[in-house]
């Protein structure tokens, strides 16, 4: 959207560069649950009236359903998912929509949304640890009995109980839980009211907002709240060990799916074959 400061619009490649909707478009339910909160709120400090309040989130509903049915598309030339959902808010219910940005900046919107984003995403890995130290679980009671031999430079070394080698990737999952649940401790914090950068002098109320997306509550110094990514590099952190955890487990079906090791058989769902040697079963899902 262009200030009424200006007097002509962005060079085309400036917008192509600024446009951000190709990977922000993710952002779209937490955009609109932001605006939600954000719009009963206001209302219900008497900043704006319940009838444009019941509109905005009336409407904001509706955008959200259009866009995730495929009715509406995102417009690249809008350059974010924020500004998407807004133009197609004002569409919908006209004036009361421009009341929806009060008391609230583009950038405490965006670190708003950035952590409940954070926050889902680190909820959906922690079901996925679970379910994966489950299977584990499983396996390592299927085979307490089951010895093989424990590694060391790739030499046989000592004898193992399967059990004990699977039950080690549990344990660093674990740990990878324990990092998980600490980064989104620090993320579950309400930027939502620290404006551009100063805050607001409007009577707005931040630990409603705060209750109501879910916030443990309202972040304590507006400069460092819109500013402050350190809970996304946190996760993306977290998120570079579990992988590294699987690596080793991923490398270590290869290795014990070889001729030369034959220790474990993967299903052939999960392997592919070569096009000019039919004896080989390639285990191509755990190298990817």
């Amino acid at each position: 959207m262009r200030s009424p400061r200006f007097h002509s619009s962005l060079d085309e490649l400036a917008a192509q560069l600024n446009a951000s909707i190709d990977f922000d478009v993710r952002l779209l339910p937490f955009d609109v649950q932001g605006s939600k909160a954000h719009a009963q709120m206001l209302a219900k400090q008497k900043i704006i009236s319940d009838a444009d309040a019941a509109a905005i989130v009336r409407g904001l509903d509706e955008v959200q359903a259009a866009f995730e049915s495929g009715e509406l598309k995102m417009d690249p030339a809008l350059e974010d998912v924020h500004m998407n959902v807004e133009q197609r808010l004002a569409d919908r219910v006209g004036e009361p929509a421009g009341r929806l940005h009060t008391a609230r900046s583009r950038n405490d919107q965006v670190a708003t949304d950035l952590r409940l984003f954070v926050r889902a995403q680190g909820h959906a890995i922690l079901q996925a640890l679970t379910g994966l130290r489950d299977a584990l679980i499983t396996q390592a009671k299927s085979h307490i009995d089951t010895i093989c031999p424990g590694y060391t430079h790739l030499q046989r070394a000592q004898p193992v109980r399967l059990a004990h080698h699977l039950l080690a990737y549990h344990e660093m999952l674990i740990r990878d839980e324990g990092r998980i649940i600490d980064a989104l401790k620090r993320a579950n914090q309400n930027p939502l009211g620290s404006g551009a950068l100063a805050a607001t002098t409007f009577p707005i109320d931040r630990d409603a907002t705060s209750k109501s997306l879910g916030f443990d509550a309202p972040t304590r110094n507006s400069l460092d709240a819109v500013g402050d990514r350190d809970f996304g590099i946190e996760l993306t952190a977290a998120c570079a060990l579990i992988l590294v955890h699987l690596s080793r487990l991923s490398e270590e079906l290869v290795l014990w799916s070889a001729q030369e090791f034959q220790f474990v058989k993967l299903p052939e769902g999960y392997c592919s074959g070569s096009s000019i040697m039919p004896q080989k079963v390639n285990p191509d899902i755990p190298e990817l």
